[in-house]
């Protein structure tokens, strides 16, 4: 989870986390955006994406979040392109 507070104005966080396959991505994205719902009442603004495309987008208005397959985590690479963002939680 990245703290990007002091780099952007569309976002205050994005969590980043990878899916080895195109029905564990789908499970992620609908597990987070139902569990979102019954803790906080929050739904999300938008999904970006597709499983079958390695990449999908939550939107949850200040949290971004990022599921990757491996491959397109490596591509994309946004710990870099956001390397001036205060690591918050990193888990492996």
């Amino acid at each position: 989870m990245l703290d990007i507070r002091e780099q952007a104005t569309f976002a205050d966080y994005f969590l980043i986390c990878n899916g080895e396959n195109e029905r564990q991505l789908q499970a992620l994205a609908d597990g987070l955006i139902e569990k979102a719902k019954q803790a906080t009442q929050i739904l999300a603004d938008g999904v970006e994406g597709e499983p079958r495309s390695g990449w999908l987008l939550i939107d949850f208005g200040d949290l971004v979040v990022h599921l990757f397959s491996p491959q397109k985590r490596d591509y994309y690479n946004l710990e870099d392109l956001w390397d001036e963002a205060h690591i918050i939680l990193h888990m492996q």
